[in-house]
């Protein structure tokens, strides 16, 4: 690794990943998207033609200029983490790495043809020293993918559509890019926070830093269980109307739900696949370039099919019940939208018909959905 010494391993015993591929933490729908971008060829090159029209450059004088560049002489434990982060996740470039004023808790990676790292005083204030930590692994994650391009492209359509919005057609052909962008990009954040708990290696940590960035800096206040049993009660609870509204307020965001997150990290960490890693069984960036698109299309597919199965959302309850083949369609779709059961005609047989409330209020495991 580029610029490291003996005296940059992490300050407490933590297992480190050579060579490793991001996709051994990816989520599946963002490893699928990542690998086929990366088998078209010239498409890095295409983007990275687009430099001329983004403002990378400004952005980086702009963080150079206005604000404090971590390094050995300026917050000293920040390049500390940085370092460790990139030893960990054997990146072998460390970013560079920029605090900016504002109080709004935040960081990001973007860059082309570099990445670079922006965390705020806000989140460096809120957070503790193995939270920070989680945090500094998340970046470097968005690092290691290549997260850093599409969020840039991502930026800049954004800013782009503000001043298009007046062109009807204009407006809604990137909007339409910009909302598919969207989607992958909640995913992606799914996956960096997996790189974050595979850095710092303390599932509560990353579950308080969460807790934070939802709650702010009252962690007496707070509870990791009660925090995770909202992203259930979010996932199973109301009915259709309710599932739609979810879908509504999740489109203009970049970030899926805080509670969420929570929720999937919590799962990823209690899976096989997050026991592998640690025992030191993960994919080598060496075969990256031997990996199959269909593969990593079909794993995608089987994920979003396993989610729509286990589900406790009404819609994606629905959902799925309908590729099972459910009958009374119709009536299945008046109960779920009004949240009234059907009567009690039909019971007989083990119909949905209870009489009492939202026919698929009952509980079960935190929110699978992710976004």
């Amino acid at each position: 690794m580029t610029d490291s010494s003996s005296e940059n391993v992490p300050s407490r015993q933590r297992k480190r990943f050579p060579a490793i591929s991001s996709r051994a933490y990816e989520h599946p729908a963002d490893r699928s998207a990542l690998v086929a971008l990366r088998k078209l060829t010239g498409f890095d090159t295409v983007f990275k033609a687009l430099s001329g029209l983004l403002p990378e450059r400004s952005l980086r004088l702009l963080f150079l200029s206005d604000s404090v560049r971590v390094s050995d002489a300026q917050f000293t434990h920040l390049h500390t983490m940085l370092r460790d982060a990139c030893y960990i996740l054997d990146l072998e470039k460390v970013p560079p790495m920029y605090v900016t004023q504002d109080p709004k808790p935040n960081a990001m990676c973007i860059g082309l043809d570099e990445p670079i790292i922006v965390v705020t005083t806000g989140l460096v204030e809120l957070l503790d020293e193995e939270e920070m930590r989680a945090v500094v692994g998340h970046e470097v994650g968005h690092a290691l993918s290549g997260h850093s391009v599409y969020r840039t492209i991502l930026l800049f359509l954004t800013n782009l559509a503000m001043k298009v919005a007046w062109i009807p057609l204009g407006n809604v052909a990137i909007m339409a890019i910009v909302t598919a962008l969207r989607e992958w990009f909640r995913k992606s954040e799914l996956s960096a926070d997996r790189a974050g708990l595979l850095v710092g290696q303390d599932l509560q940590a990353s579950m308080r830093g969460l807790m934070k960035i939802a709650g702010g800096n009252h962690l007496h206040e707070m509870n990791v269980d009660a925090f995770l049993e909202q992203a259930e009660e979010y996932e199973a609870g109301g009915d259709l109307r309710d599932s739609v509204l979810k879908i509504l307020n999740v489109l203009p965001r970049t970030h899926p739900f805080t509670t969420v997150r929570a929720a999937e990290l919590k799962k990823w960490a209690e899976s096989r696949d997050f026991q592998r890693i640690m025992d030191g069984h993960y994919p080598r960036r060496t075969e990256d370039k031997d990996t199959s698109v269909t593969d990593s299309f079909r794993e995608s597919a089987s994920h979003y099919a396993d989610t729509v199965r286990t589900s406790k959302d009404p819609l994606m309850k629905l959902v799925g019940d309908i590729a099972g083949g459910a009958g009374d369609l119709g009536g299945r779709l008046r109960d779920k939208f009004t949240g009234s059961a059907a009567g009690s005609g039909g019971a007989k047989g083990g119909s949905n018909g209870n009489g009492n409330g939202p026919a698929d209020g009952g509980s079960g495991a935190a929110g699978q959905g992710e976004g």
